[in-house]
């Protein structure tokens, strides 16, 4: 009788399971004493800004000359959309739309800029809501005392505008975008609010957060939401949004107008103006994202570089930031030196392989530990414009000298110092035949434009 063969393979090998990410929703919320959660900002604050849109009606109601109000809603889609949100609110209470106004900031400029603080004083409001700014120390949003202020905003930051009524959702996870802040002050104050605003509550959140985004608790229940629109005109009419602020000619009032005159994602998607700058854009974003990256000396910053008049510099740092990878590598930086003449606007991500690292990495934490290795007065040229934002999406917009000290300091370009091991197994390198795929990260980066 023949004897069987043995086994030598073992047991089969079980492929192992890799672990989900985490979800934008899957954080600890802050708690008062009862246990209620406190979300999405402080319950004083929220009632705060619904008082402040009652005043103003109160007002309305009362005065022989109709005071207007002013919303300065930011660029992009999340605060475009909250502005929208606030102006649907404000017509749904009865308002008037000639007694709505809007400021759309420019090209390059902040509300703090005293271009911009007289621009908006110009216009003679009563009373003015800044939405999704971003925020700083600095004087009244405007110089004339009688004009009150209210700023809705979810970046990280404990400093404001003198004078200001501010609702900050920046210190209560998960952090809600400004638009969704939004949502949740304006519901209340009219039954409509729900329907006809939600969608602008997706398309904002989603404009920031990604299209990916699961909407569990804190966050609302938006399933009739995307019952009536579906998840694809949502994201495309972001993408549509997002795109005229990127062009050279920065006319964020196309974005703007067919917003506040559609009601629905879908009237967005035909909009030619907003067709044609997707198309600029995209056709922009292909031409400067083969750049190649240098890395700094610690291997943890990738930092490319670009020469555009368009704002490509963010689009570029979230693609590469969910491409590039490495066991050192935490941001990716895009820095744009055509922009704006004589500054460098940059944009920085957190690399997809880094999300998970514990402790987590702080964007802005680490620009600011950066600068702090000078030993002159390099912070304080900078500006207040440098690392602003988020700590997951930050930036800055700095004199083109001073980003170049910036990136001495990273030491950019150096190679790393070489790791002493005496273990040979450690340091024994790994050698895998050359691989016949075509398309590697070297060819990309070597096609022309």
């Amino acid at each position: 009788m023949k004897r069987k063969a043995l086994d030598t393979k073992g047991p089969p090998q079980v492929k192992r399971q890799k672990e989900p990410m985490p979800g934008y929703c899957d954080v600890q919320s802050l708690k008062n004493d009862n246990g209620t959660i406190l979300w999405p900002a402080s319950s004083e604050a929220i009632d705060s800004a619904r008082d402040f849109v009652r005043e103003w009606l109160t007002d309305l109601a009362s005065a022989a000359t109709k005071e207007k109000i002013l919303i300065v809603p930011d660029k992009d889609a999340d605060g475009l959309d909250a502005g929208v949100i606030i102006h649907r609110t404000l017509t749904a209470l009865g308002v008037e739309a000639s007694l709505i106004d809007v400021h759309l900031v420019g090209k390059g400029k902040s509300i703090h800029d005293e271009e911009e603080r007289e621009a908006m004083g110009a216009k003679n409001p009563k009373y003015i809501i800044i939405v999704d700014q971003g925020s700083r120390p600095a004087p009244p949003v405007v110089d004339d005392p009688e004009v009150k202020s209210l700023i809705i905003d979810h970046h990280l930051s404990d400093e404001f505008p003198k004078d200001a009524l501010v609702v900050s959702a920046c210190h209560y996870p998960p952090v809600a975008t400004s638009s969704l802040l939004a949502y949740e002050i304006c519901k209340p104050l009219h039954p409509d609010i729900t329907t006809s605003c939600g969608y602008l509550c997706a398309m904002g959140t989603h404009g920031d957060l990604g299209n990916t985004l699961k909407w569990d608790p804190p966050f609302p229940d938006m399933k009739e939401v995307f019952k009536t629109h579906t998840k694809k005109a949502i994201n495309d009419a972001v993408s549509l949004l997002n795109a005229p602020r990127r062009t050279s000619k920065f006319d964020v009032i196309t974005a703007w107008t067919a917003l506040v005159s559609a009601s629905s994602p879908k009237e967005i998607l035909t909009n030619s103006r907003l067709l044609s700058a997707r198309a600029e854009i995209n056709e922009e974003v292909e031409r400067q994202t083969h750049t190649a990256p240098k890395f700094s000396k610690d291997g943890k910053i990738a930092v490319f570089r670009i020469n555009s008049a368009a704002q490509v510099h963010p689009v570029i740092a979230t693609r590469w930031a969910g491409h590039l990878k490495s066991s050192k590598l935490e941001i990716v930086l895009v820095a744009n030196s055509g922009y704006l003449p004589g500054m460098i606007n940059f944009s920085c991500r957190i690399a997809r392989c880094a999300r998970n690292r514990d402790p987590p990495v702080n964007i802005i934490e680490s620009l600011k530990a950066v600068a702090d290795l000078d030993t002159t007065d390099l912070v304080q040229r900078m500006g207040e414009s440098f690392a602003r934002g988020h700590k997951e999406a930050s930036g800055g917009i700095i004199p083109a000298p001073e980003f170049e000290e910036l990136m001495a300091l990273m030491k950019v370009g150096e190679k790393a110092d070489p790791v002493e091991n005496s273990d040979k197994k450690a340091a024994k390198v790994k050698t895998v035949e050359k691989s016949p795929q075509k398309n590697t990260l070297s060819s990309y980066f070597g096609k022309k434009s």
